[in-house]
């Protein structure tokens, strides 16, 4: 009887019910993907943090007081609470910027090119504090041009690029605001209060959270229209 009863009231409901139904039921299971996603990009952002600045600072590119070394890995408390927040952000506006523009982006969204994006972004930083060069101007020339080679061979969009000068600029100005209020120091800044190649480090970082951001939101976008995924890509290898 029960059963029946929904049948009839399933039949029952009108087209534009059916509708809101379903888009309430698309909404929620979007806002849940929606925090999934910033959630797994803040711990990420929080582990590079600490693997990285725990780099820098035992190479001593960066000094911090004695009194502000209170937590672990020798790192500020406050550097990966703000880097997750910040993975956070970049991650979701990469995909976010590529629906509002209309283009998806589908090149290399395969797990292993995040992975080796990944690893590329690591050995720009590993260079930026291991490798000796003649001057500084040589080393941000080699940084810069590791960077663009990092989003040429992992991204290639005109929209990741641009986002990635955008972050570069954002967290290079914030860098130099923390700086001058002592929060930190470099120990040879020649840029104003920091190293010149900073910048390259934030768009490489950048470009690399992106992608990272871009293949979470296309594996759940996968998962909810397999076919439609899948003609697409077709349309776009054609």
């Amino acid at each position: 009887m029960e059963t029946g009863q929904r049948k009839r009231h399933s039949q029952s409901r009108s087209p534009s019910e059916s509708v809101r139904i379903i888009s309430d039921k698309v909404l929620r299971r979007s806002q849940q993907s929606l925090w999934i996603r910033a959630v797994v990009l803040f711990i990420v952002g929080v582990l590079f943090a600490l693997v990285l600045n725990l780099l820098q600072v035992q190479r001593r590119v960066t000094l911090f007081p004695p009194e502000v070394l209170a937590s672990l890995f020798s790192s500020a408390w406050w550097i990966p609470p703000c880097c997750g927040i910040a993975s956070a952000c970049i991650g979701i506006a990469y995909p976010y910027m590529d629906e509002k523009l209309g283009k998806a982006h589908r090149f290399k969204r395969e797990w292993s090119c995040v992975m080796r994006c990944i690893a590329v972004f690591v050995g720009i930083n590993h260079a930026s504090a291991k490798i000796a060069f003649a001057n500084n101007l040589q080393l941000s020339i080699t940084l810069g041009a590791m960077s663009i080679g990092l989003w040429w061979l992992f991204d290639r969009s005109r929209s990741g690029f641009m986002l990635g000068l955008a972050i570069a600029f954002f967290a290079t100005f914030v860098t130099q605001v923390l700086v001058y209020n002592d929060m930190f120091q470099y120990s040879e800044p020649d840029f104003l209060y920091i190293r010149s190649w900073i910048p390259c480090i934030f768009f490489s970082g950048g470009i690399t959270i992106g992608s990272l951001g871009r293949q979470l939101a296309y594996v759940e976008e996968e998962e909810a229209y397999p076919h439609t995924n899948g003609s697409q890509d077709k349309l776009h290898t054609e």
